[in-house]
């Protein structure tokens, strides 16, 4: 038989299958600069492009810091008003898996994860060097959204992205070919998943 349930109430399987029915979603691979100076990074995978002209980017928040306050990625953009987004391909997957790690608030992730940064052309905080692809972003606007969790909060950050940069060895014929990069996506539970094949379909002509 088919599962129906309401959101509003118990599900009744093992573990909440919502975000396995939206999926896959990219991951936002956050670089972030706090006021102090410190550089932080954290995955997130309620994340997705909203427009192209101008290009914007969203990436929602859900629940406090395990060690207080907000999580340090919404605190330093909505301080410092700007982030990059770096792509996450499947060879640094471990590296993304260790950056999601509730670690106190003046840590390194990038080198918890053994990781490097690289400057950025238009925003403070670094780069991811070895990623593939970032956008540079600009703090746009914030979405306060409902939350039903108690003493939590659910917010959305939408970014405009300033620059964008492309390593040479994932362009063929001037294109970003996936393929190369592999990137991870998220599924439900602890699943994640890579793009490693593509086709084209040509839209219908009037």
């Amino acid at each position: 038989m088919p599962v129906f349930y309401k959101t509003s109430e118990p599900h009744g399987l093992p573990h909440n299958p919502f975000k396995s029915c939206v999926a896959p979603r990219p991951i936002a691979w956050v670089s972030s600069m706090h006021p102090n100076g410190a550089i932080n990074l954290a995955p997130y995978s309620f994340f997705n492009a909203l427009a192209s002209d101008p290009p914007l980017v969203m990436i929602s928040f859900n629940g406090y810091h395990a060690h207080g306050g907000e999580k340090d990625t919404l605190y330093n953009i909505k301080s410092c008003g700007e982030f990059v987004v770096n792509m996450v391909p499947l060879a640094l997957k471990d590296a993304m898996n260790a950056t999601t790690a509730d670690v106190a608030h003046e840590v390194d992730e990038l080198e918890l994860a053994g990781l490097t940064t690289e400057a950025s052309e238009l925003v403070k905080p670094p780069r991811v060097r070895e990623a593939p692809i970032h956008l540079e972003c600009a703090f746009f606007q914030e979405i306060e959204l409902p939350c039903t969790l108690q003493d939590s909060i659910n917010t959305m950050i939408i970014g405009k992205v300033l620059g964008v940069h492309i390593r040479d060895e994932v362009l063929v014929d001037g294109l970003v070919d996936l393929t190369l990069i592999k990137p991870l996506a998220r599924l439900g539970y602890m699943q994640y998943t890579s793009v490693d094949q593509l086709f084209s379909m040509a839209r219908p002509r009037d």
